[in-house]
């Protein structure tokens, strides 16, 4: 199928079903979105019963997207600009050291938890899967995508320092969890080869400074151009090709998209650069553009997680093992963010139950799934897809629907 097809079936499905979710569910957008995308799905299937046609045509369109390549070679980088273009610069300064210990040592910790329970736990339930993959799936599974529950930490009055840290962690384990898992990936791509941890630092310290070194100078280059014009139109345009050939550039030298694009977005949308570069009218014009853009990708992505769910291979075993995980993860992470939560308390004012929040409210989302999919064959590529695919819609559906009123109970016993 051609990609402007492609793209076109997409959005009016993204139209449609947003419409729906609005008028009538009323739901956080992207969960209604992937709720209905979900009950569409199984509405085909059980049409299917009598007629296929449908079914066989939904498949085809979903076997004709990859899945992996759009989110992490395109829409990646456009949701993290947007998202850090729109962070507050100010809070992730206070809240730096948290958040630069959730995205590295939690997403590390996590990483190595899920993957020695995992490797014991499948064992035990009769799949042989080997350690190294296991930990594969513990890095990508670990880093959170709180896109969805952000609408829902607003709505709920969250406090701006809990909003920060999740924010600003989610925007940086993406990229960090990442260069995890394609570090893990090397090691397990070639078992059989000796373990250089001299390639294994080089090749981590190569993705994540190198991504941060460009993505200062995107954003530094990016901010000097819009200072030296008042044109909102251009200045509009100067953010997309930073993010478009900042991505390029990160692809070609083997350095972390994900993490230049969280930088240049922090640099271009701090209050410093907005005042000194910007005009009321190109800020406006900046803010709208990148909302549109990041609620349309959004759109976009959780519809696509929603069709996958009929190319998964749902054997008993796998779906067993998807629901033996959820608890698993959920802990994982409330143990790998226990510590720097713990060391920074007596530093910063942390909100009650910030661990609580934070396990419940870091979602897992489509990167995870781009990860599981770009597994290979010898990786258990069914299972883990299987597996990921589980704790993602529960965790979207379950603890994003349900973060809203624990927020709220926490806050009303704080403030009785």
């Amino acid at each position: 199928m051609e990609y402007y097809s492609i793209a076109t079936i997409l959005i009016v499905l993204s139209a449609i079903f947003g419409y729906i979710n609005v008028r009538f569910l009323k739901l956080p957008i992207t969960i209604g979105l992937m709720l209905i995308t979900i009950v569409f799905t199984m509405v085909l299937v059980g049409i299917a019963q009598f007629d296929n046609t449908l079914l066989l045509r939904e498949k085809a369109f979903i076997n004709s997207i990859d899945f992996e390549t759009v989110l992490l070679d395109i829409m990646l980088s456009f949701l993290l600009f947007a998202g850090a273009l729109h962070t507050n610069f100010d809070q992730l300064k206070v809240q730096r050291g948290p958040i630069l210990a959730f995205a590295t040592l939690g997403v590390l910790v996590s990483t190595f938890l899920v993957g020695i329970i995992m490797f014991y736990v499948l064992g035990w339930i009769g799949l042989e899967v080997t350690f190294i993959n296991c930990l594969l799936f513990g890095a990508l599974i670990s880093p959170t995508d709180p896109i969805a529950v952000l609408g829902i930490l607003k709505k709920a009055g969250a406090p701006k320092k809990l909003e920060t840290k999740i924010v600003g962690e989610s925007l940086f384990n993406d990229g960090v969890g990442v260069v995890v898992f394609l570090t893990i990936f090397a090691i397990a791509a070639k078992p059989n080869a000796p373990v250089e941890f001299s390639d294994i630092a080089t090749l981590f310290g190569q993705e994540v400074i190198g991504g941060l070194a460009l993505g200062l100078f995107l954003g530094w280059i990016t901010y000097r151009l819009m200072r030296s014009i008042d044109n909102y139109e251009i200045e509009v345009i100067l953010t997309i090709s930073a993010v478009m050939g900042g991505t390029m550039l990160a692809h070609k030298f083997h350095l972390s998209a994900p993490l230049a694009m969280v930088t240049a977005g922090l640099i271009v949308g701090n209050d410093t650069v907005r005042h000194t570069a910007m005009s009321e009218t190109t800020e406006a014009y900046v803010d709208k553009f990148w909302e549109l853009i990041d609620v349309l990708l959004n759109t976009i992505l959780f519809i696509m997680i929603g069709m996958e769910m009929l190319v998964l291979t749902l054997e008993g075993k796998y779906i067993y093992a998807g629901l033996l995980a959820i608890p698993i993860i959920l802990m994982c992470r409330y143990m790998s963010l226990w510590l720097p939560i713990k060391f920074f308390a007596k530093r910063l004012d942390f909100v009650p139950k910030t661990n609580l929040i934070m396990t419940w409210g870091g979602l897992r989302g489509g990167i995870s799934i781009a990860l599981a999919l770009s597994l290979t064959q010898e990786m258990h590529r069914e299972l883990f897809l299987v597996i990921t695919y589980i704790v993602v819609i529960v965790s979207i559906l379950g603890q994003g629907l349900t973060v809203e009123p624990i927020i709220k109970q926490i806050t009303k016993k704080q403030t009785s």
